[in-house]
């Protein structure tokens, strides 16, 4: 009987798969990682010797309804349109657009009615807007 001889063959494990699984999970955490770069500026603020201005200017107040109804200064518009808002702030401001205009609205006003009554400001001209927030219970 004539058996075969068997090779004496070393048995390997073939690393190139193993090594391209480890390139590939490298390249995902690099492209995946974010970094973020935290800078910290030092101001240093100008001082004034000037006492500060007790007089204050006469401030217009836009308030918004739940509904998305406008109030200035306390008198109701008859409707919510973009003319009526225009010609109520102008008659209020008398030409004065360098007036502070504060717009306060509840906060379940239709986001649209505060856009709105800040598009109408900046279409006639007033460059001092603020909008009023509280400050959260705690």
């Amino acid at each position: 009987m004539k058996f075969k001889r068997q090779s004496n063959a070393e048995d390997s494990i073939n690393l190139t798969p193993l090594i391209d699984v480890v390139f590939l999970l490298l390249i995902f955490f690099m492209v995946s990682t974010t970094f973020t770069k935290e800078t910290h500026l030092k101001v240093d603020l100008p001082e004034a010797s000037a006492e500060p201005n007790t007089e204050q200017p006469k401030v217009i107040e836009i308030l918004i309804g739940r509904d998305g109804s406008y109030a200035i200064n306390g008198q109701s518009l008859v409707n919510s349109k973009i003319p009526t808002l225009k010609r109520a702030l102008s008659e209020e401001s008398s030409g004065d657009l360098t007036r502070p205009l504060v717009i306060t609205a509840d906060a379940n006003t239709p986001h649209q009615a505060v856009v709105t009554a800040m598009d109408v400001a900046g279409q006639l001209g007033f460059s001092h807007l603020s909008i009023t927030t509280r400050s959260p219970a705690g």
